[in-house]
C-alpha cells in the first residue's frame, strides 16, 4: 500500500491522478465516510470544479432532496430570484440542514456560479437533488405548475393528492396506510405521474429551454411523491425494503438527468455525491446479505462498470458534526479512533497521513479482503460505535479508488457560522 498510494500535497496536483483514471466515463461518484467532515465536501468540491473545467461535466448530483436542491440549481445557473448564496439555501429545512447548509456547500455554489456566469446559459452547469423525503413540498410544485400549463389537469391533480393531505406528516401517513387506517393513495399518485409522461408533448413546446427545465423540474416532482409513497409504506416493514425504494429512486433521477440533459444538447456527465454506502457498491459489503442495493450496486449494473468511477472517502479520527439522536441539535463531536481491525486502521498503520489509493495492483488485491469499515451519517453514537457504525465489506471491491484522511475537521453548519456572528461585538 505504501508503494501504490499518492501521498496528497495540499495542492492543485492531488487530484491529477484521479482525473487521469476518470478519461471519458460520464459518471463520477464521490462519496465521504461522514455526513459532517469538512474535508470530504471541500475536496469534493474541488474535484467538481475541475471535472467541470477540464472533463466537461455539466451536472451535480447530490443526496438532497429535488426541490430543495432545484432552487440552489436556479441560483447556480444565474437564475431564480435569490441575489446572494445563503437566501438560495433557505428551502433546506429539514433534518439534517447542516448536510447541505454548510459553509462548504456555500462556497462552491459561490465558485460554480461563478463559472457559469462566464458561460452562455446553455452551457451553465445544474446543481440537483437525488433525494426523495420532500412527499409534500413535491405535490404541491407539481400542481403549481400544471396551474400554469393546465388548470384542468391541476384541478385532477389536487384530487388525486388529497388522501396525502389528511396528517402532513409522512411517517404518520406511511404507518396509517401499511396499516389500512387511511385510503390507499398508491394508485393516485402514480396516475398523476402517467398523466403527466401522457400530456409531456403538449407543454414543454412552449418556449425552448425554459418549458423544457420546468416540465422536469415537474415530472421529478411527481416522481418523488410516488417514489416517497412506497418509502414511508415500506418503512414499516423491513430495512430492506424501504432502503431499496430510496435508492432506486435515486439511480432513476440520476439516469432521468442524464437524459435530460442530453435532450437539451448537453454532455450529460454527471458528478454525484453522496454518502459511502450509497455510493459503494453494496455487492461488495455486508449490506447485500440483507437484501439491499445501492446507487453504486445499480450504476454498475445498469450502465456499466466503464462508465463510472467509484471513489470513497475514510478517516481515523478527528471531529465531526453530528446529532446523537434524530432531529436532535447539530453538534461539533469528537470522533474516536478507529478500530485496529478496520481498513482506517489500516491505513493510519501504513503512516502515509493523507493519501490517494487507486483500486488496482497488488494492493487492490491484498484490499479485497473483508474488513470492518466505519459510516457515520447524520447520527453519532460513539457508546455504541461498533454496533452503530461499523459493517464487513471488501473496499477494492466497493470502490474503484479511495481517499484516505488521518484526521479530519467538522464541517460549519451555516446557522452556527450566522449565530457566531450575531454575537460579535459591533
Amino acid at each position: 500500500m505504501r508503494n501504490e498510494a499518492i501521498r496528497l500535497d495540499g495542492d492543485e496536483h492531488d487530484y491529477d491522478t484521479l482525473l487521469d483514471a476518470i478519461g471519458e466515463r460520464g459518471l463520477v461518484l464521490l462519496g465521504e465516510a461522514t455526513h459532517g467532515t469538512q474535508e470530504f465536501y471541500r475536496m469534493r468540491a474541488e474535484l467538481t470544479l475541475r471535472l467541470v473545467v477540464e472533463k466537461g461535466f455539466d451536472a451535480v448530483a447530490v443526496e438532497a432532496d429535488w426541490p430543495d436542491a432545484y432552487r440552489l440549481n436556479l441560483f447556480v445557473r444565474g437564475e431564480g430570484h435569490d441575489q446572494a448564496a445563503p437566501s438560495a439555501f433557505d428551502d433546506f429545512q429539514r433534518f439534517p440542514r447542516w448536510m447541505w447548509r454548510n459553509e462548504e456547500v456555500l462556497r462552491f455554489v459561490e465558485r460554480l456560479r461563478d463559472i457559469n456566469l462566464t458561460r452562455q446559459a446553455n452551457d451553465r452547469v445544474g446543481f440537483y437533488g437525488l433525494d426523495m423525503y420532500s412527499m409534500y413540498r413535491s405535490a404541491n410544485a407539481v400542481v403549481d405548475y400544471l396551474s400554469t400549463v393546465d388548470e384542468e389537469q391541476a384541478a385532477i391533480a389536487r384530487k388525486q393528492y388529497a388522501a396525502l393531505d389528511h396528517v402532513r406528516d409522512p411517517q404518520r401517513y406511511g404507518y396509517e396506510a401499511a396499516l389500512g387506517l387511511r385510503p390507499d393513495c398508491r394508485e393516485a399518485v402514480r396516475q398523476r405521474l402517467l398523466d403527466l409522461w401522457t400530456l409531456a408533448p403538449e407543454y414543454p413546446a412552449a418556449d425552448g429551454r425554459n418549458a423544457m427545465d420546468a416540465y422536469f423540474f415537474a415530472e421529478r416532482n411527481a416522481q418523488v411523491v410516488a417514489s416517497a409513497e412506497s418509502y414511508y409504506r415500506a418503512m414499516f416493514g423491513s430495512r430492506a425494503a424501504s432502503w431499496n425504494v430510496r435508492d432506486e429512486h435515486m439511480v432513476q433521477t440520476l439516469f432521468a438527468l442524464q437524459g435530460h440533459l442530453r435532450a437539451l444538447g448537453s454532455a450529460g456527465k454527471v458528478v454525484v455525491w453522496a454518502h459511502n454506502s450509497h455510493l459503494g457498491d453494496a455487492r461488495a459489503t455486508e449490506m447485500s446479505r440483507g437484501g439491499e442495493w445501492n446507487v453504486g450496486q445499480l450504476v454498475r449494473e445498469r450502465a456499466g462498470a466503464e462508465a463510472a468511477l467509484l471513489v470513497g472517502f475514510t478517516t481515523y479520527t478527528g471531529t465531526v458534526t453530528a446529532a446523537y439522536e434524530w432531529d436532535g441539535e447539530a453538534e461539533c463531536r469528537q470522533v474516536r479512533a478507529a478500530r485496529a481491525d478496520s481498513y482506517e486502521g489500516l491505513f493510519h498503520r501504513s503512516r502515509l497521513d493523507r493519501f490517494y489509493l487507486p483500486m488496482q495492483g497488488e494492493a487492490a488485491l491484498l484490499l479485497r479482503e473483508p474488513l470492518l469499515e466505519r459510516a457515520i451519517g447524520v447520527l453519532y453514537r460513539p457508546d455504541t460505535e461498533y454496533e452503530s457504525h461499523y459493517f464487513m465489506a471488501s473496499i477494492a471491491a466497493q470502490f474503484d479508488a479511495v481517499f484516505h484522511l488521518d484526521e479530519t475537521a467538522a464541517v460549519e453548519p451555516l446557522d452556527t457560522a450566522a449565530s457566531r456572528l450575531e454575537m460579535q461585538p459591533v
